[in-house]
């Protein structure tokens, strides 16, 4: 092998050397930087030459690889999707636990706000049977209806404000997922140009972090394409990016209820939509609430109802038929919000039987009685109110469990990604410490070539070439 020779491969020596050395430093650099995957230097031999019969070896190049693992990304962002889902429905539920005071500790319907209001009112009828014509006991009644009938709206005005709540962030997820989808859009067109057969490196990992936020959103089905490119769906297929084109979701209100539309026709994709905090606002919205919604309706409907019949069937203080002690609406949907006290009358009371006088007790036993009596799903009020109560409770519980065993999961993908993809200092301490050692032996050689060969030039004669 010849100086010249020699020299050339000291010169590509230190350039895969430097190279090395500077994949090292970005590493470092980037260790914090979110969505960043480590970068490891591939070693490759360039082609022996061969001149007049004779073979030269051609030296060393180093290049940067990223050590990305596609499919277990993929995993990763769709356990990201179940994860959000079940953290955004435990949310959420804990909020409709808040507005029954329902704790872990404490979930019997006597310590809760409708539970002890339901008690004071028939408790207050059956005070009533002890003396029929006390006027103040009597307004301990009508007291009583009020708090009852009060505590029944706020319970249902709460709800309500929740699925408002609900309603907003179904808005605000889709703006966020539009961005990023446009954002990922413009990615798949960098990579395309700049790396169409290859990974693309930085451009790759800002997708790829862009993605992950997406998947914090929603659900999605993720195709790789040529070019490099990703196509993106909804779980129910709506396509969200396709190579270097985005296509936005929007909402429209729907009888006060915010649904996600699609495409260029706006259809309603919101049925189908699962995965990611919209999938979780969506279930609890659209799933679980309704239920409460409706059974907090029955309860009130037929509380309101039966204590109306009851009170018809007796005499009031001024001897006269009973009438409605409650205004309820036309139906039980919407009861626990329109459900109030119908007179201020303290002898609207119908404590007196018929036939007793107006001074009698039978129909205040009557009323008092109909705690007990069976009013609504084949149960009576106490016992299907703390059905309600058992439900929330359950599913809240239920959500909590899944949502720790879904972070659970994606913890464990995440450490297994981050052991192949993420920055270890201690791996690229060692890593420096072997690329300046390389470094420094190519220095030497092209060094001592450089000497040899000036000698060569300068016939042995040192000062003739400095």
């Amino acid at each position: 092998m010849g100086l010249t020779s020699l020299m050339d491969m000291a010169q590509q020596a230190l350039t895969a050397d430097q190279n090395a050395l500077n994949v090292t430093s970005n590493n470092v650099a980037n260790q914090n930087t979110p969505g960043y995957t480590r970068e490891t230097v591939t070693w490759q031999m360039n082609d022996v030459v061969t001149l007049s019969g004779a073979s030269y070896d051609a030296g060393v190049t180093s290049s940067a690889s990223s050590q990305r693992d596609r499919v277990l990304e993929q995993r990763v962002q769709q356990q990201t999707q179940t994860q959000a889902q079940s953290s955004a429905l435990e949310g959420a539920l804990q909020q409709v636990e808040n507005v029954f005071g329902l704790s872990s500790t404490s979930s019997l319907p006597a310590s809760t706000a409708l539970g002890t209001a339901m008690n004071s009112f028939f408790s207050s009828l059956s005070a009533l049977t002890a003396n029929p014509s006390d006027t103040s006991l009597r307004q301990s009644v009508l007291s009583a209806a009020n708090t009852l009938a009060s505590t029944f709206s706020s319970a249902a005005d709460q709800i309500s404000q929740i699925t408002a709540g609900l309603n907003q962030q179904v808005s605000g997820i889709t703006d966020q997922v539009n961005s990023l989808t446009s954002t990922i859009a413009s990615l798949n067109q960098k990579i395309g140009s700049a790396s169409p057969n290859a990974d693309a490196g930085l451009l790759e990992d800002q997708r790829q972090q862009a993605i992950a936020s997406l998947s914090q959103l929603i659900g999605l089905n993720q195709i790789a394409t040529e070019s490099n490119g990703i196509t993106l769906t909804t779980s129910n297929g709506a396509v969200l990016v396709d190579g270097g084109k985005s296509f936005a979701l929007g909402t429209t209100n729907v009888a006060g209820v915010t649904d996600v539309v699609a495409g260029d026709t706006g259809a309603d994709v919101t049925a189908g939509l699962t995965g990611g905090q919209l999938g979780g606002v969506l279930a609890a919205r659209d799933q679980k609430i309704p239920s409460y919604t409706a059974s907090l309706d029955d309860l009130a409907y037929a509380v309101g109802t039966k204590v109306n019949q009851q009170n018809a069937l007796g005499l009031d203080g001024n001897g006269n038929p009973g009438g409605a002690l409650f205004t309820l609406s036309a139906s039980a949907t919407g009861a626990a919000a329109a459900i109030a006290v119908a007179t201020s009358d303290p002898k609207a009371v119908a404590a007196a039987a018929a036939g007793e006088g107006s001074s009698g007790n039978g129909n205040a036993q009557a009323l008092a009685d109909v705690s007990g009596a069976v009013i609504v799903g084949g149960e009576t009020a106490g016992d299907y109110y703390s059905g309600l109560l058992s439900q929330i409770g359950s599913d809240a519980s239920e959500a909590s469990t899944d949502n720790t065993t879904q972070q659970a999961a994606l913890t464990q993908l995440t450490t297994q990604r981050d052991s192949l993809s993420r920055v270890s200092l201690d791996e690229e301490a060692a890593n420096l410490t072997q690329y300046q050692r390389s470094y420094e032996a190519a220095a030497k050689l092209f060094t001592i070539t450089d000497s040899l060969m000036a000698d060569a030039l300068n016939m042995g004669v040192q000062s003739a070439v400095s």
